[in-house]
């Protein structure tokens, strides 16, 4: 049987531009089912204002912005002092899911995050977003050597 997927090449992954705004708003409303204007126009500012390397990505495919993601680069995090990249969010439009765009996305990514000398790209998912971990688990992430930690403030009052 001839596999159908279509290959990563069918895929086109650039730069994320300001106008692919209400492309990215419209796809991680058709994930999540809401709306998160404020929060993409915050995270885009501060796409837009880093300098230097790609970090930020739009994959098109049939014409329109199939998927994207938002990553960041730190210089040294939680007491880690070597550069590191997180992921943020990565979106992929139902309509698009199981044709390897966001394998076009992170495959960018990597490109570009080794060819400045980042060797490590980090990212959260919530423990019960199987999909989620399966294809992070496909694309070789694996479980972080630490614990993450939340503090409900308002359950610690004294």
């Amino acid at each position: 049987m001839e596999d159908e997927t279509p290959a990563r090449d069918a895929v086109v992954v650039r730069g994320l531009r300001p106008e692919d705004q209400p492309a990215l708003i419209a796809i991680d409303a058709a994930i999540l089912g809401s709306r998160r204007e404020e929060f993409f126009k915050l995270k885009l500012k501060q796409a837009f204002a880093d300098t230097g390397i790609a970090l930020s990505l739009a994959a098109e495919a049939e014409g329109r912005v199939a998927g994207f993601l938002l990553a960041r680069l730190y210089y040294g995090e939680f007491g880690v002092a070597e550069r590191v990249a997180v992921m943020d969010v990565l979106g992929v439009h139902p309509d698009f899911r199981g044709r390897r765009v966001g394998g076009a996305l992170l495959d960018q990514l990597r490109t570009n995050l080794l060819g400045v000398g980042v060797r490590t790209l980090q990212t959260e998912v919530a423990w019960d977003s199987g999909e989620l971990i399966a294809f992070f688990r496909r694309e070789g992430f694996v479980p972080a050597p630490r614990l993450c930690l939340d503090l409900d403030l308002e359950k610690t009052r004294t």
